[in-house]
């Protein structure tokens, strides 16, 4: 890993930024002296090159703290999970908020511990990320508590009926909907769901749609045999795929690219291919997930859209203006690569 650039105090030289951010010398200027009538997206280029030839960023380009966030994910191991935290911390970041990121460990820190620190240092509001409020089998008066002090709330992925906060999801029916569709254009007929456990709300919407288009789109009247619960990980998806392509599926849809990824271990681990024997469909479309081999193929999460519709929720919240208790459905996109194929002949 290359060592990172020290920032220096020499005085930037408008060129050098304006190569690497790819703007004229005249647009370096005002977005180094603070001038307005720069978009958000050359004014962050800027500061990018900035930071990346190690200089420091002038007076005008230092963040002006308006009050910390608390965001709360489930783990770093999922990159989805990274990828909402960095999202997240961006859009406050440019709005003058300050994110404070805790994640939860098995057998460690847990999601009430980390709310308690975050109330120690005066968050003025919380953000979640599949969170308690996804678990059917969680108290959700916690939220209640933390509403009757007054601290505005905002939830990513999963729904809590009768909790006062504003919620955002991707609608996963409609990705798992997409992911059925197009393996039975590829020809395939058994087709089975890796999901995790059914206590969550993302899993529960992703097996009943499941149900749902087996049934409308292949007859299937009984889709139990065609669901394992697992765990979202490596290996939860490797011995998944080995149960149901020795049961005769030729082809997984899985509840996380990083379970997709553990089927596709699984697969070959039986000495066959993917796609060619098996095709594998993950959920998430993380990071990087273009790149491995084969490229998956994925139903995308608008984590962009998602994320910036919370934090404008929650900012409203604090200033004065809350948004209405609702749970926001962002519709995904199943995006092909190389991962799924035609069903085999034999």
């Amino acid at each position: 890993m290359p060592a990172e650039v020290p920032h220096t105090s020499r005085k930037p030289r408008l060129l050098d930024i304006a190569q690497v951010s790819g703007v004229s010398t005249a647009t370096v200027s005002r977005v180094l002296n603070g001038k307005p009538g720069v978009g958000e997206e050359v004014r962050t280029a800027v500061i990018a090159a900035l930071d990346m030839l190690g200089y420091k960023r002038p007076a005008a380009l230092l963040p002006k703290t308006s009050g910390l966030i608390g965001v709360i994910v489930p783990e770093l191991n999922n990159p989805i999970f990274p990828a909402f935290a960095q999202g997240l911390e961006q859009r406050l970041s440019h709005r003058g908020y300050t994110a404070l990121l805790c994640t939860q460990s098995p057998g460690g820190t847990t999601e009430d511990d980390s709310i308690q620190v975050l109330l120690g240092q005066g968050v003025s509001g919380l953000i979640l990320v599949s969170g308690l409020h996804a678990d059917s089998s969680a108290d959700p008066g916690r939220y209640g508590d933390l509403r009757a002090r007054g601290l505005p709330l905002a939830f990513i992925n999963g729904y809590a009926p009768g909790v006062d906060g504003f919620f955002a999801s991707t609608d996963d029916a409609a990705g798992v909907d997409a992911s059925v569709r197009h393996l039975i254009t590829m020809g395939h007929r058994d087709i089975a769901l890796l999901i995790g456990p059914d206590r969550f709300a993302p899993a529960q919407a992703k097996i009943a749609a499941f149900r749902v288009a087996l049934a409308e789109q292949l007859g299937v009247k009984d889709a139990r045999p065609h669901i394992f619960r697992t765990l979202y990980t490596l290996e939860g998806g490797k011995e998944a795929a080995k149960a149901m392509v020795s049961s005769g599926h030729t082809a997984l849809i899985c509840g996380s690219d990083l379970m997709a990824l553990g089927a596709i271990q699984g697969v070959r681990s039986l000495g066959l291919d993917v796609p060619r024997d098996v095709s594998v469909v993950g959920y998430d479309d993380s990071p990087l997930i273009a790149f491995v081999d084969p490229p998956l193929t994925t139903v995308h999460q608008p984590v962009g859209a998602i994320c910036e519709a919370v934090v404008l929720a929650l900012l409203g919240e604090i200033d004065g203006t809350p948004s209405p208790r609702l749970d926001l459905s962002f519709r995904p996109e199943l995006i092909v690569r190389s991962s799924t194929g035609p069903v085999p002949t034999s």
